[in-house]
């Protein structure tokens, strides 16, 4: 496992190989961009033929090839939905476009077409794009890898068909095929793009590395650990497949809403024509205005108000490492008004960290010697407070002398030589106290009560100091706490398995007053529905498997992607790739802004489509006006929702040190015993 200076290693000669490769699918790609590609210049040949009186079989041909090319995949639409019992809004604007054509308007209704066609274009240009900018986070790992087999050869196979137990070969400046550990060789490995550490890390021999992310100046042979099915980019890919899928409830409730609203504006339409015919009005007059009325009268715009902000939004968050699972998530993370956090691995880094430096008076070695002396000790160890101590050390500057005699016992400590002295470091309690006295007993007890962990170290069987080990509370986490208590109007609510003494500490330190320690899973669960069972909306963020049941019974859940278990990262309702917690709130703000651009948008589609009713109920709307005015309330729903893909549409919480590097989250700070 990588130190803390390990991390610090010089960046990558080229960063760009860090960003995911952007993939934009053509505008020609897509059949509804073609169709109305083509629709539109059909149209633009006839128009100055029509109005320059040319020939009419001429004009009359290339209108007629405008209303195929423009209509024909929304009527053969229109007619599915209604062989299934719906009556779907493109066949009502088909309709109208054949009754314009059929009363001698060719122009409007050639027109109609190309408009209805041209926003159905730009809608599946601003949809694919959106997919585009999620994909641009997933579109990682390589479609081939380096397959060393048992004789000593290489196959290059696709990554798609290892397996787990196979063992790759990642050269300089590729991208790693699958998820794995090392098993030979050294290099800096650019994981920018999984766990957005903005400085490589070095990855030797048992570390850990990600499928997708981009190796440095040395070779690596990796042993597959995950299927390529089963790795951190396909869970990612299925998320967003889901995300795609689904709609949020607004968006239901409208589609629901709009089967209604299709069948009331046929029989208003057929109103319209009947009642004027009854007054005598003819026929031709009657039949225009009837087909005005049913396009402007059309629920397109409030249909499109809904999905484009909450897709926009989950790309958006995307982009920053924040996976929301549905539309149907973006939309309820704007709705919470209680927040309940886990503690290891969610406000903390998940990773003990040597706190303070204790060397006993009158025992010779100062704090610079005694962290040194148990480092020497320490090094060869692979328990994790071992590696705090370790880190430590080299973050101060110090070079630790080579141990020999190096023994490690579980639950106790570690025995070695160093500079021909024995040196024991470990648990306190089980650790001889010989010559310590009081002083080494109370800070013990000090450090202990502060919910640290003591570490005692002994030269030559006497106590010479008392390191205090504990797991840091993330760089965010005071930042992320005041954000959320101002978002929801109350403070979080600290719910962990942690004892009471080290809950109570870390809450101090981020400012959260509610403090529920010492729960089971059960506990935890328990405490979200009475919260539910009362009204509130409770987002829980957490990342273990203890944290499942709540996250599965919350309003909406989210986990802490890096150090997630699996069943913390399924039941998630969203997941933070990154494990930047000041994403959280960043991605509650984004879902309300999206919720505000919804209403603006129903705000807009409904003053437009009032106003041109009531325009050709009680006036004369002109055919090309009242489908310039439908179309044109469409289109720009539409953009208003895509304004959450830009770079400034993300929040940022104040006072975050973004620019700081995250630390690695293996573990909680662990007793020995």
């Amino acid at each position: 496992m990588s130190s803390a200076l390990d991390r610090r290693a010089a960046p990558s000669a080229d960063p760009s190989r860090s960003a995911p490769p952007r993939r934009r699918t053509r505008l020609l790609a897509l059949p509804e961009a073609r169709w109305a590609l083509a629709s539109l210049a059909l149209f633009l040949l006839a128009l100055p033929v029509h109005l320059l009186d040319g020939p009419a079989w001429l004009w009359g041909a290339l209108f007629a090839a405008t209303c195929v090319t423009g209509g024909w995949e929304p009527g053969r639409e229109g007619l599915r939905a209604l062989r299934g019992g719906t009556l779907d809004v493109d066949l009502l604007m088909v309709a109208a476009a054949l009754g314009a054509i059929a009363i001698g308007q060719v122009l409007d209704g050639a027109l109609l077409i190309v408009i209805f066609a041209t926003s159905g274009g730009l809608e599946a240009v601003a949809t694919t794009r959106t997919a585009d900018s999620v994909r641009g986070l997933l579109d990682l790992a390589p479609t081939t890898a380096t397959l060393l087999l048992p004789d000593g050869g290489e196959a290059s196979v696709e990554t798609e068909r290892l397996a787990v137990g196979d063992t790759v070969l990642v050269r300089p400046g590729e991208r790693i095929g699958a998820d794995g550990q090392v098993v030979d060789g050294t290099s800096d490995v650019d994981q920018a793009t999984i766990t957005g550490e903005p400085l490589p890390v070095t990855r030797q021999p048992g570390d850990e590395v990600f499928a997708g992310t981009v190796n440095g100046t040395g070779a690596l042979r990796v042993r597959v650990g995950r299927d390529p099915s089963d790795s951190v980019i396909a869970r990612i890919v299925r998320m967003v497949e889901e995300a795609s899928a689904t709609k949020a409830p607004t968006q239901l409730f409208i589609e629901k809403i709009e089967q209604r609203y299709s069948i009331g504006m046929v029989l208003a339409t057929l109103a319209v024509l009947a009642v004027p015919l009854a007054l005598g009005d003819d026929l031709r007059s009657a039949l225009l205005r009837a087909m005005t009325f049913m396009i402007v009268a059309s629920p397109c715009a409030v249909v499109l108000s809904t999905m484009p902000p909450l897709l926009s939004a989950i790309a958006t968050a995307g982009r920053h490492g924040v996976l929301a699972k549905s539309a149907v998530v973006m939309e309820r993370l704007g709705q919470i008004d209680t927040v309940a956090l886990d503690k290891t691995g969610t406000l903390t880094e998940g990773t003990p960290r040597v706190i303070s430096v204790h060397p006993l008076p009158g025992s010779g070695p100062d704090e610079s010697a005694l962290l040194a002396l148990a480092a020497a000790a320490e090094r060869p160890s692979e328990h994790p407070l071992a590696r705090a101590v370790v880190d430590a050390a080299r973050e101060r500057g110090l070079s630790p002398r080579e141990a020999t005699a190096f023994s490690s016992v579980p639950g106790e400590g570690v025995t070695a030589t160093v500079a021909g002295r024995t040196v024991r470091v470990g648990s306190p309690a089980r650790l001889p106290d010989t010559g310590a006295g009081e002083p080494y007993r109370r800070v013990v007890r000090d450090l202990e009560d502060a919910g640290h962990t003591a570490v005692a170290v002994l030269q030559d069987g006497v106590v010479v100091g008392v390191l205090g080990i504990g797991d840091r509370p993330r760089p965010d986490a005071r930042a992320t706490v005041a954000a959320l208590t101002a978002l929801t109007g109350r403070a979080p609510v600290l719910l962990t398995g942690d004892n009471e003494r080290a809950a109570r500490r870390l809450a101090a330190e981020v400012g959260i007053t509610d403090v529920r320690a010492g729960l089971l899973p059960e506990q935890k669960l328990a405490a979200v529905e009475a919260w539910e069972a009362e009204g509130r909306r409770v987002l829980v963020v957490g990342d273990g498997v203890n944290d499942a049941p709540a996250l599965a019974a919350a309003h909406c859940g989210t986990a802490m992607g890096r150090a997630g278990s699996d069943l913390a990262l399924e039941t998630a309702d969203a997941v933070v790739v990154r494990d930047e917690l000041a994403a959280v709130p960043a991605t509650v703000q984004l879902s309300r802004t999206a919720r505000r651009l919804v209403i603006q948008n129903l705000v807009v589609a409904g003053t437009c489509i009032s106003a041109l009713v009531l325009w050709d109920l009680l006036g004369t709307l002109p055919l090309p006006l009242g489908v310039a005015g439908h179309e044109g309330s469409t289109v720009l729903v539409g953009l208003n929702g895509l304004r959450l893909l830009r770079a400034s549409a993300w929040p940022r919480v104040t006072g975050t040190p973004h620019d700081a590097p995250s630390a690695h989250p293996d573990s909680a700070a662990p007793d020995r015993s």
